[in-house]
C-alpha cells in the first residue's frame, strides 16, 4: 500500500506553528515511506475565507520546503462531487431532509439541558421522509445503538459510545456541504491512507467513521496529535509567540531552524535535538509521537535558530541578510561587504532581524552613539592616545589586525592606560557602543577610510 498523506488548511486565517507542525508531520510521514503528500484548501467557509490566507498558506509552506505532490485542491471546486454523494446517500435512505428551524433546534437545545442531557439533535425528521424544500437541511442517518471503534496510532484503542451521536447536517439549508462531510468525501476519493492531525478532531472521528462505512469507503488510520501548549501550560496563543509562520520569517528566523524546532514539539528520538531535513525524514515515526502535549519554548528555538546561522554558509546568509538591511534603511554595498559584517556577528545574533540591527555601524555613516558610553569612556585624558592611534592607522597602507593589535599595546604602554579603557575607547568611536565583535576585526571590516573618518569626528567633539 502507498502511503497518501494530506495537509487541509482552512484559509479563515494564517498558517500558524500548530498547522505547520501537522503539515510537517505529515509530509515527513509521506517522505519516509516514499509516498505521496497532498494540498487541500478547504475553502467551503464562504464568509471568512479570504485568498491572502491561501497565498500566506501557500508560500509559508514554500519557505518551510515542505513542497506537495499534489494539488493544492479547493473543496469551492469539487462541489459537484460533493453532491454526488450526498445523492447516493439520499437515494439509500442513509440521509434525510429535515425542516426544524434553527428556533425550533434552540428550543429543544434548551430543554435536554434543563433535563441535564446532552444537547443534541432528538431525530424528529428522522422516518418523515420529507421531499426536498427551500432551506431544509440534509442530516446523516447516524448509527445511534453499539459502538464505534478508532485505532488511533498516537494513543491506541478509543471506543464511542453510538448513543452520544445524534443525526449530524451533511448540507447547510444554502445548499453547501459541512466540514465532517466535505473532509471524509475527500479522502476517501484522494486515497488518503493516513489521518495525522490535531487531537482537537478527535470527537470527529466516530461520525466520520460512520460516514465512511455508509459510502462503503474504508476508512483510513488515524493519529491524532496532542495540542501544543505555551510554557504556562495553557493553550497556545499569541501572548506565548504563536506567530505566523510568515511572521517567523519577517522576524528573522530560519526555516531550518523552525522545522527542526516543529518536529521536536512532541516527536522525540533519543535525546537528539538537533536534525537535518534528511535525518527527520529516515528517522521520522507517528509511534514516537508522545502521548501529551508540547510545551512551545521561545528560547530553545532561538537557540536552534542561532545554530542554524553559525552552521549556514556566509554566502547564503548574505543573501537572506539582504531584505533586513534594506528594511532598515541602510544604504546598499556591495555582497563582498556583507559577507565580512556577517563574519564577525554570525557567532552572536540569534536571527536575521538581531543581525542587522546589530550590523548598524557598518552601514551608517556615523554610528548611533550611547550618550553614556561617551561620557564615561570618551574623556579628556584619553585623546592623546586616540590621536597617536589615528596617526598609527593613518600611516598604515591597509588596515591588518596584527598591526593594529601591536599598535594598541605599544600605546597602552606608553600612555600608562589600562587596555579596557583604551579598547572601550575606541570601541564608541568605531561602533558607537560598548558591545560590538573584536575591536581590530571590526576595523579591517569597517576599512581605513571609515576608520579614519570616525577617529577625526570624536577627537573633534572630546573637549581638552
Amino acid at each position: 500500500m502507498k502511503v497518501i498523506t494530506r495537509f487541509p488548511p482552512s484559509p479563515t486565517g494564517h498558517l500558524h506553528v500548530g498547522g505547520a507542525r501537522t503539515a510537517l508531520f505529515n509530509w515527513l510521514f509521506a517522505r519516509h515511506y516514499h509516498g505521496k503528500f497532498i494540498l487541500r484548501i478547504e475553502d467551503t467557509d464562504r464568509l471568512r475565507s479570504k485568498q491572502e490566507y491561501v497565498e500566506g498558506i501557500i508560500e509559508g509552506l514554500k519557505w518551510l520546503g515542505l513542497h506537495w505532490d499534489e494539488g493544492p485542491y479547493y473543496q469551492s471546486q469539487r462541489m459537484e462531487i460533493y453532491k454526488r454523494h450526498i445523492e447516493r446517500l439520499l437515494a439509500e435512505g442513509k440521509a434525510y431532509y429535515c425542516y426544524c428551524t434553527p428556533e425550533e433546534l434552540e428550543k429543544k437545545r434548551k430543554e435536554a439541558m434543563a433535563k441535564g442531557q446532552k444537547p443534541r439533535y432528538d431525530g424528529t425528521c428522522r422516518n418523515r421522509n420529507l421531499p426536498p424544500k427551500p432551506g431544509a437541511v440534509i442530516r446523516f442517518k447516524s448509527n445511534l445503538v453499539g459502538e464505534t471503534a478508532v485505532n488511533d496510532l498516537i494513543h491506541g484503542p478509543i471506543i464511542f459510545n453510538n448513543s452520544e451521536l445524534d443525526d449530524w447536517i451533511i448540507q447547510r439549508s444554502d445548499g453547501t456541504p459541512t466540514y465532517n462531510f466535505v473532509v471524509v468525501v475527500d479522502d476517501a476519493t484522494m486515497g488518503i491512507t493516513h489521518v495525522i492531525r490535531g487531537d482537537d478532531h478527535i470527537n470527529n472521528t466516530p461520525k466520520q467513521i460512520q460516514l465512511y462505512e455508509a459510502l462503503g469507503y474504508a476508512p483510513p488510520a488515524f493519529a491524532h496529535v496532542p495540542m501544543i501548549l505555551g510554557p504556562d501550560k495553557t493553550k497556545l496563543s499569541k501572548r506565548h509567540g504563536a506567530a505566523s509562520v510568515l511572521e517567523y520569517r519577517e522576524m528573522g528566523f530560519l526555516p531550518e531552524a523552525l522545522i527542526n524546532f516543529l518536529a521536536r514539539l512532541g516527536w522525540s528520538y533519543g535525546d537528539q535535538e538537533i536534525f537535518s531535513l534528511q535525518e527527520l525524514i529516515e528517522k521520522f515515526d507517528i509511534s514516537r509521537i508522545g502521548k501529551s502535549a508540547a510545551v512551545f519554548n521561545q528560547e530553545k528555538l532561538l537557540w536552534l535558530n542561532a545554530h542554524y546561522i553559525k552552521q549556514t554558509p556566509n554566502e547564503k546568509l548574505a543573501e537572506l541578510l539582504k531584505p533586513f538591511l534594506e528594511r532598515k534603511g541602510y544604504p546598499s554595498t556591495s555582497t563582498d561587504y556583507i559577507i565580512k559584517v556577517i563574519q564577525t556577528l554570525k557567532t552572536r545574533a540569534k536571527t536575521l532581524l538581531e543581525m542587522a540591527e546589530m550590523a548598524d555601524f557598518y552601514f551608517l555613516e556615523e554610528p548611533i552613539y550611547d550618550s553614556k558610553a561617551v561620557q564615561k569612556f570618551l574623556v579628556p585624558q584619553i585623546k592623546p592616545a586616540l590621536k597617536e592611534m589615528l596617526h598609527t592607522i593613518k600611516g598604515m597602507s591597509a588596515l591588518d589586525e596584527a598591526q593594529l593589535e601591536q599598535a594598541f599595546k605599544r600605546i597602552v604602554e606608553k600612555y600608562a592606560l589600562k587596555p579596557r579603557n583604551f579598547a572601550q575607547a575606541i570601541r564608541v568611536t568605531l561602533t558607537g557602543r560598548t558591545v560590538s565583535p573584536g575591536l581590530f576585526e571590526v576595523m579591517t571590516v569597517l576599512g581605513k577610510e571609515k576608520v579614519t573618518k570616525r577617529f577625526e569626528r570624536i577627537l573633534e567633539k572630546i573637549k581638552e
